[in-house]
């Protein structure tokens, strides 16, 4: 499973990027906003600091501005994956530029039926929001795993996409639930590396070294 970052930060992005696990960003209108610059010159940004695919979301909701848009996100860059909505017109769109040989991501899917017309365009990924679906009293994870579980047994072709995760457990249970990417905020993915016992131990390892280098500072 492929570990993303949903973000607009550079900051963010480059520290991840530098651990060497970074496989791709997700972004949507609302992250990009949060950075208060233009828009075009913070995908272009991102666009070159991240090798993996990097989704960038229309926002007109019209057919025709949509899939202009679309062709104009497309054209930024290489990696460049164009995230429409789960709706009509996202479907139609989606279809047109996947016939084109665009890579797209539908987004804002909440349930296996929605994955499945996902599919049935030919989309590249298809973005299940676990997380939101949890906020409702629904089950975004058992969600996951019957799409996950639909595309084995129909096989489809488009990569599940394991999105609004909250915790470091969603990212394991997307894992072990067969989604190909997981996609996370910073303060998730800082999450994952973090464990007690790790920064017990390699204090300890410290402590026990420098004792060493001591008695050997000593017996010199």
């Amino acid at each position: 499973m492929k570990l993303f970052l949903d973000t607009a930060s550079i900051d963010e992005i480059r520290e991840i990027n530098r651990w060497g696990v970074l496989g791709g960003v997700t972004t949507n209108p609302s992250l990009v906003a949060k950075e208060a610059d233009d828009p075009a010159r913070v995908w272009k940004e991102i666009l070159s600091e991240v090798e993996g695919p990097i989704s960038l979301e229309t926002t007109e909701l019209e057919i025709e501005p949509m899939y202009e848009q679309g062709v104009d996100l497309a054209q930024m860059a290489p990696n460049a994956v164009v995230k429409v909505p789960m709706t009509p017109n996202g479907l139609t769109v989606g279809k047109r530029l996947t016939d084109e040989g665009i890579k797209v991501n539908v987004t804002l899917v909440f349930s296996p039926a929605q994955a499945i017309l996902a599919a049935e365009i030919g989309a590249y990924i298809v973005s299940p929001f676990l997380g939101r679906l949890d906020d409702v009293a629904a089950d975004g994870m058992d969600a996951l795993r019957k799409i996950c579980g639909i595309y084995e047994v129909q096989g489809y072709e488009t990569n599940v996409l394991a999105a609004s995760l909250r915790h470091p457990m969603h990212v394991v249970d997307a894992a072990l639930a067969g989604a190909d990417i997981a996609t996370m905020p910073y303060s998730v993915f800082t999450q994952l590396v973090k464990h007690p016992l790790t920064d017990v131990g390699l204090e300890k390892f410290l402590q026990d070294w420098k004792s060493l280098q001591k008695e050997l500072r000593k017996g010199a």
